[in-house]
C-alpha cells in the first residue's frame, strides 16, 4: 500500500513557504468474497457494496456446482472449487486498480475452509472467516457432496484437532497476516470446537480478532444476525485498511527524515 509524499512550495505575498502532500495509494485494496456450500455470490453483494464504499475493489463469484453450473452439484470436488477460488484471486490481483499486496479474502463456511487453503498458495493480507467448515484431508478428490455421508464428520468437528493434522489448519498456522474469526452462537453445523481449532492454528498472525454473534445459527437466517455480522466485518476491514495506510504514510515520513538527517 504505497502512499506518495511530495514536498511543495506555496507563494505567499513576497515569500515562499514549504508544504508536504501525502496522497493515498493509486491502487486500492481488493476484497474477494467466497460463499458457502449451497450459497451464491448474491449472498455477498450487500457486504461487497459496503466494502466498496470504504474504498475497496470487491469481487464476488459463484463456485462451480452452484447457480449457472449447478449441473455439477453432485460431482464437483474440493480441488475444483479451490481452483475456482485461485482463478478469482488471480483475476482480482491482476486488475490495474488493485494493489496485489493488499488483498482481503472473506469466506463463509465451506468458503472459509477454501479461503484458509488459499493462504498457502497466494498472499493474503487480511483473512476473514465466518463459521469456517473443516473436513478431513482424506478423500480430497471425492465429490464434496459425498463428504457429508461420512458419519464421522460430526464427531470430527466436535474434537480438538492439532493444526499439524489438517491441511486447512496447517495453512492457518503458516499465515502471517491479520485475521477475523466469527462464530454463530447456536451453530450446529460448524460447532464451537471447530472455531477453537482455527483460532489455535492462527497463532502466528499479526492480529486475530474473534467475535461470536449472539442468537445466530449457522446460516445466519435472521436479519439481526446478518446485520451484526456485516457491521463487524466492515468495521474490521475499515480498521485494517486505515491502519495499513497510516503505516505507509509514517514509513514515508521516516524515509524523508532519514534523508534530511543524512544530508545535514
Amino acid at each position: 500500500m504505497d502512499v506518495s509524499l511530495e514536498t511543495i512550495e506555496l507563494a505567499v505575498e513576497q515569500e515562499r513557504i514549504s508544504g508536504t502532500v501525502l496522497s493515498p495509494p493509486s491502487q486500492l485494496p481488493g476484497v474477494l468474497f467466497v460463499h458457502g456450500w449451497g450459497g451464491s455470490q448474491e449472498h455477498d453483494l450487500v457486504r461487497a457494496r459496503e466494502a466498496a464504499g470504504i474504498g475497496c475493489v470487491c469481487l464476488t463469484f459463484d463456485l462451480r456446482g452452484h447457480e449457472s453450473t449447478a449441473r455439477h452439484w453432485e460431482k464437483v470436488n474440493r480441488p475444483q472449487n479451490l481452483a475456482d477460488l485461485l482463478a478469482a484471486y488471480d483475476w482480482l490481483a491482476a486488475r490495474p486498480n488493485v494493489d496485489p499486496d493488499a488483498i482481503a479474502v472473506v469466506g463463509i463456511s465451506y468458503g472459509g475452509y477454501l479461503a484458509a487453503l488459499l493462504t498457502a498458495q497466494r498472499p493474503v493480507r487480511w483473512l476473514a472467516l465466518r463459521s469456517p467448515a473443516i473436513y478431513r484431508d482424506e478423500g480430497w478428490e471425492r465429490p464434496k457432496l459425498q463428504l457429508h455421508i461420512d458419519t464421522d464428520l460430526v464427531a470430527y468437528r466436535q474434537r480438538r484437532i492439532d493444526w499439524q493434522e489438517n491441511a486447512a489448519l496447517r495453512a492457518c498456522a503458516d499465515y502471517r497476516g491479520h485475521a477475523l474469526l466469527v462464530a454463530a452462537e447456536h451453530d450446529t453445523v460448524v460447532p464451537h470446537p471447530v472455531i477453537d481449532n482455527y483460532a489455535n492454528a492462527l497463532h502466528r498472525t499479526r492480529s486475530l480478532t474473534r467475535r461470536v454473534i449472539e442468537g445466530a445459527d449457522h446460516a445466519f437466517s435472521q436479519k439481526p444476525a446478518q446485520k451484526a455480522y456485516q457491521a463487524i466485518l466492515i468495521k474490521w476491514l475499515a480498521e485494517m485498511i486505515m491502519g495499513a495506510r497510516e503505516e505507509a504514510a509514517l514509513a514515508r515520513l521516516r524515509e524523508r527524515k532519514a534523508v534530511e538527517d543524512g544530508a545535514g
